[in-house]
C-alpha cells in the first residue's frame, strides 16, 4: 500500500509545489516563522501531491488502464481495491496540515489555501471533473502549482507588487502550457475512455502550438518584471525547444509527445536551479 501511495503521489513532481511556496515565503516574510515555513513546505511537498494525484489516479482508473505511460513515475494504475484506502490516506495526510496552516495564518491565507485545495479536488473528483472541461482543465492544473506561491505571499502578509504580479502571471502561463502539452500524449487513451480535455477537443497539433504560444507569453511577462528577474524570461527557451519539434504532430501520432514530456520533467530541475540563482541575486540586490 505504501508503495502504491508513493507512486500515486508522483515523487518527481513534489518539488513543483513545495518549492514555489517555500521560495515565496522565505523571500518575503519578515520575520520568517520557522514553524510556518516547515509546515507549509512539508504540506506542499507530500500531502498536497498525494491528494492531487491520488484522487486523479482513483477516478481516472479506466483511462489509465488504456494509457501505456501509466504504471511508473508518470502515474500509478491503482487497482480498485486501493481506491478507498488512497482517498482515505489523502484525507488523513491533509487534514492535520490544513488545520495547522489555518492556525498559523490569517484570513487572506485561508482564502488562498481554500482555493488551492478546491482546485486539487475539483480537477478529478466526480461531478466537478474540471479536467474534462477544456481550457478550464489547464487553468485548474496551473492553479495547482501557482497557488502555493500565492499562499506563501499571503502567509507572509505581503501584498503583491507589479513585479510579483508579472512573475505570477508568467508562472501561470507556464502552468497552462505545461498541462496542455502534457495532455497531448494522452489523446488516444482519453478518447477511448470518453474523457474530454483541452487536447482531445482542440486536437494534438493546435494544442502543441497553443502550449508554445503560452510559453512564449510567459517568457515575455517575466522579461517585463525588471532587473534581475527579467532574466527569467530566458527560461522559456528550453520549454519552447521542447514543444516545437512536435508542432506537426497529429492525433494519430499524439503518443509521440511523451518523449517531449519526459524531457519536460528533466528541464524543470535545471530551470529550478536557475530560478534559485535569480532569487538569491534579487534578494542580495534588495538587501
Amino acid at each position: 500500500m505504501i508503495r502504491h501511495l508513493f507512486v500515486a503521489s508522483r515523487p518527481l513532481s513534489w518539488i513543483n509545489t513545495a518549492y514555489p511556496f517555500a521560495l515565496a515565503y522565505l523571500l518575503l516574510a519578515r520575520p520568517v516563522d520557522p514553524l510556518a515555513l516547515v509546515v507549509g513546505t512539508v504540506y506542499f511537498l507530500v500531502p498536497y501531491n498525494l491528494a492531487m494525484y491520488g484522487i486523479n489516479d482513483v477516478f481516472d482508473y479506466e483511462s489509465d488502464l488504456r494509457n501505456p505511460r501509466k504504471g511508473g513515475v508518470e502515474g500509478a494504475v491503482l487497482a480498485p481495491r486501493y481506491h478507498r484506502p488512497t482517498l482515505l490516506a489523502a484525507l488523513v495526510a491533509n487534514v492535520p496540515f490544513l488545520v495547522a496552516l489555518v492556525l498559523l495564518g490569517g484570513p487572506a491565507s485561508w482564502v488562498v489555501l481554500a482555493i488551492s485545495v478546491f482546485a486539487v479536488v475539483a480537477y478529478s473528483a466526480p461531478v466537478l471533473r474540471f479536467k474534462e472541461r477544456p481550457v478550464l482543465d489547464s487553468i485548474t492544473s496551473s492553479t495547482h502549482f501557482v497557488s502555493p506561491a500565492v499562499y506563501g505571499l499571503a502567509l507572509a502578509g505581503v501584498a503583491p507588487d507589479a513585479r510579483s504580479l508579472l512573475l505570477l502571471a508568467a508562472f501561470f502561463g507556464w502552468g497552462m502550457a505545461s498541462h496542455a502539452f502534457g495532455a497531448v500524449q494522452d489523446v488516444p487513451a482519453d478518447r477511448e475512455a470518453g474523457i474530454g480535455s483541452v487536447a482531445t477537443v482542440l486536437g494534438a497539433r493546435p494544442t502543441v502550438l497553443g502550449a508554445a504560444a503560452l510559453y512564449l507569453v510567459a517568457g515575455v511577462l517575466a522579461a517585463l518584471s525588471g532587473w534581475p528577474t527579467a532574466l527569467a524570461g530566458l527560461l522559456a527557451l528550453p520549454y519552447l525547444a521542447m514543444v516545437l519539434p512536435f508542432a506537426t504532430i497529429t492525433d494519430a501520432t499524439a503518443e509521440r509527445a511523451n518523449r517531449g514530456w519526459r524531457r519536460f520533467l528533466a528541464i524543470n530541475f535545471g530551470v529550478g536551479f536557475c530560478v534559485t540563482i535569480l532569487a538569491i541575486l534579487a534578494a542580495a540586490l534588495r538587501a
